[in-house]
């Protein structure tokens, strides 16, 4: 089989194509023949050299893939071979093959494009754990992402109309403004030029966000407590600015305020498989119906890969970067 390894450290131009030895099969996994892998920014500080993939996983990048499954472990139960699936990794997705627990598998609805399915594992994985399961965000509730047109952002857009949320953004052009607003976003926000906490409150008539999911960390925490509701949520999933965060405690105490931190990819196998089977329960009819759709924003060969990192990189994006072998 071939892989994307990373050769050392460093920018896009250290990311190599290469033959590496196929992946042994467990009793419950499953094999891929990948048809798309997703792009994350996960995979761009494992390029850099700050977030390597856990022991037990492949050292090359790539958290998400689509394809078909070619063989299956003697106790899988929910695959069988040339199922067209999804599934969410710890790392080893920019390959030709995918060797993944079953129950970190989706399938893929014939209804959906087998390599737009690529970019659902991760996105939806990171949202519904989030937004729903942890911050219970609820219908009529207002809702605040940070960094609309991204992966993330595009699916939280959707899912938090879904149930009945309204739901504002913050991105930094009035092009991806109404990429947003198309999506179902109420209160769109230009970060570069307008205040997003003196926007959230002036739209709520002060009563502020139920539930803030941030992607960019550092400055923006005493700025979130600032534009929070009482008896809000704050999710911080990213530090896309580098910064540490700072803010006065009292600030959070006065709204009866949660900062709560969580990542997805060094989960135990049971809570990432917790989250799975409640994204298939919640979210799959949607996908099904073709209710909810990933945002593509382009796909990229593995030669090409290089290229994909850097648009990820720029912040060109809106929605997900894919890249099929």
């Amino acid at each position: 089989m071939h892989a994307i390894i990373v050769t050392s450290p460093g920018g896009p131009e250290n990311l190599t194509l290469t033959e590496v030895d196929d992946l042994v099969i467990g009793p419950r996994d499953i094999r891929i023949q990948v048809a798309a892998a997703g792009v994350n920014r996960a995979d761009i500080a494992q390029r850099q050299g700050t977030y390597p993939s856990p022991a037990d996983a492949p050292q090359w990048p790539g958290l998400e893939v689509s394809g078909v499954v070619t063989e299956v472990g003697d106790d899988v139960t929910r695959f069988d071979v040339h199922d067209r699936v999804c599934a969410l990794l710890a790392g080893g997705g920019y390959a030709t093959e995918a060797v993944v627990h079953e129950d970190l598998a989706l399938l893929v609805p014939l209804t959906m494009d087998l390599v737009e399915a690529a970019a659902l594992p991760e996105a939806l994985a990171t949202v519904w754990s989030n937004v729903f399961m942890s911050a219970e965000i609820m219908p009529g509730q207002t809702l605040l992402v940070h960094g609309g047109t991204s992966g993330i952002g595009t699916t939280a857009i959707q899912l938090a109309r879904m149930v009945g949320a309204r739901v504002a953004v913050t991105a930094g052009s009035a092009d991806k403004l109404a990429v947003c607003e198309a999506l179902g976003a109420d209160i769109l926000i230009n970060y570069r030029e307008q205040d997003f906490v003196a926007e959230v409150m002036a739209a709520t008539q002060g009563h502020g966000a139920d539930v803030i999911l941030d992607i960019i960390g550092g400055s923006y925490a005493e700025r979130n407590i600032a534009a929070l509701a009482t008896n809000g949520r704050i999710m911080v999933i990213a530090n896309q600015s580098g910064e540490p965060a700072t803010f006065n405690p009292f600030h959070l105490m006065q709204k009866r305020g949660r900062y709560w931190g969580t990542t997805l990819r060094s989960r135990p196998l049971e809570e990432k498989a917790e989250i799975i089977r409640a994204v298939h329960a919640a979210v799959s009819p949607w996908i099904e119906s073709g209710q909810f759709r990933p945002v593509i924003d382009s796909i990229y060969s593995f030669d090409t890969v290089a290229d994909a990192h850097r648009r990820l990189d720029e912040s060109a994006h809106v929605g997900k970067i894919l890249l099929v072998p």
